[in-house]
């Protein structure tokens, strides 16, 4: 049985691992659990399925919740203790939002255990140190992502097998087609009906902007050691491919499936073995499938994300932190939807070029960022 270590256990990929785990009980068990606040349904959790070990990153938060804890498993509070969880697992399935994921991935890397990645900060904050980490420790890096798992899969599960280039999908989000004009007005409300996945609000965001398709080429550039101008993305509203790989000789290798994140969590579980999962896509029932262009002029996140990626070093990881508190002003009615692109320009513009080769350089270069993007909301509510 597969001893598992979830790190973001209550979010959105969290709940949906344990999903996976109740569909094959005899395959899985929940090792140890973390959860950066926690609450009901950690609680929840931790008596469901009697973990080894649970935590609360965030100490203050553990405090509050110890005495709703079952006695009977082991819970602890604090970053330093979180990192334990990782302790006597088979693998771990890093589920955890935002760049606090990235300490998880390089403590698992530096374990050499086997990673089921979900958190893309990991790639896009720290992917050439976390790349490094993994490939010194001889990990088994596993992409949980719908479009890099496709990737994965489409290559034959490896990370280094040739290719003329990656086609990563995006379904257009809630705001396709629509002008600048009649995005000026959207709410978070609107921004949060995602026409084809369910998930976590700063996600869903990210995706209404493009900046997550953004994030998703970042990410394959290191994934994959693929150049960016071997990386395109295009717009697929029914989101049944989910990426595509062209080969030198000109064949082109889809996976499909239906907009699930069970089966590429599962997959990542369970390689190289295939369970039941999913039902397949109707494909009479589709029709058709549609393949249009990304439009760049009218999502700039996107275009922000090429220029900080290719600018390389810590500007990715300088994007990410301005995004997280934009995205998140956003939400709270603080700023406009395209002020998230605004926010996330002036940040690029004031960042300074440092070589991001540890977790302390990255660590000061994601609280830099947070700071200038607060000063730029500041001065926005000030006006």
């Amino acid at each position: 049985m597969l001893k598992i270590a979830l790190i973001g256990a209550t979010g959105s990929i969290g709940r949906q691992t344990l999903a996976v785990i109740d569909r094959h009980p005899d395959e899985f068990c929940l090792y140890s659990a973390v959860s950066r606040r926690g609450g009901d349904g950690f609680v929840s959790l931790a008596k469901k399925y009697r973990p080894r070990f649970c935590a609360l990153a965030d100490g203050e938060s553990g405090e509050k919740l110890r005495g709703e804890m079952p006695a009977d498993v082991p819970f602890y509070y604090g970053k330093e203790e979180a990192l334990r969880a990782l302790d006597g697992c088979d693998i771990a399935v890093i589920a955890a939002s935002g760049f606090a994921g990235l300490s998880y991935s390089l403590a698992a890397a530096k374990r050499g255990l086997p990673i089921a990645l979900a958190n893309k900060e990991t790639l896009v904050c720290g992917g050439e140190l976390f790349m490094r980490t993994a490939k010194e420790n001889a990990v088994s890096l596993r992409p949980v992502d719908s479009e890099h798992s496709a990737l994965w899969q489409a290559l034959g599960f490896s990370l280094d097998k040739p290719f003329k280039k990656l086609i990563i999908t995006a379904s257009g989000g809630p705001f396709y087609g629509k002008s600048r004009d009649e995005l000026k007005n959207v709410t978070a409300a609107d921004a949060l009906k995602h026409p084809t996945w369910n998930m976590g609000a700063k996600i869903t965001i990210d995706s209404a902007t493009l900046l997550n398709k953004g994030f998703e080429v970042i990410e394959a550039h290191h994934l994959y050691n693929a150049p960016y101008e071997k990386i395109q993305a295009i717009v697929h509203p029914e989101s049944v491919i989910h990426s595509m790989a062209e080969l030198e000789d000109g064949a082109v290798i889809a996976q499909m499936g239906v907009p699930s994140m069970e089966l590429p969590i599962q997959l990542a579980l369970t390689y190289p073995k295939r369970l039941s999962c999913c039902e397949s896509p109707d494909f009479v029932k589709l029709a058709s499938l549609r393949f249009l262009p990304l439009e760049e002029e009218k999502f700039p996140c996107f275009s922000l994300a090429l220029r900080a990626g290719k600018a390389g070093d810590n500007y990715p990881c300088a994007l990410n932190g301005a995004g997280e508190i934009a995205v998140h002003a956003f939400l709270r009615g603080e700023i406009g939807f395209l002020q998230i692109a605004d926010c996330l320009s002036f940040v690029l513009d004031r960042t300074k070029k440092e070589r991001a080769d540890s977790y302390e350089a990255l660590c000061e270069t994601d609280g830099a960022a947070r700071m200038a993007a607060k000063e730029y909301i500041s001065a926005l509510q000030g006006a």
